[in-house]
């Protein structure tokens, strides 16, 4: 396969390598320069999650709405 490099440096990568490799839009990708070789990898960062775990674990319950008027519980906060 080959693509053609912009003024700007860069370039398209084929479709069929990209759903290969799982690339979408915004990836990072990394460079690494091999012999005589250029080399693109993914740059797979760690998976974020909320520090406090808060939502992490979804309830079996089924949500019940309220059974008053929460509103007129809020006063006037300066």
């Amino acid at each position: 396969m080959q693509t053609i490099l912009t003024s700007k440096g860069q370039v398209t990568i084929p479709r069929v390598v990209r759903q290969h490799f799982g690339l979408k839009q915004g990836m990072a990708i990394t460079f690494a320069i091999e012999g005589d070789h250029i080399a693109l990898r993914a740059a797979r960062l760690p998976r974020q999650t909320n520090a406090s775990g808060f939502g992490l674990i979804q309830s079996r319950r089924t949500r019940v709405p309220a059974d008053f008027d929460v509103a007129s519980l809020v006063t006037d906060v300066p």
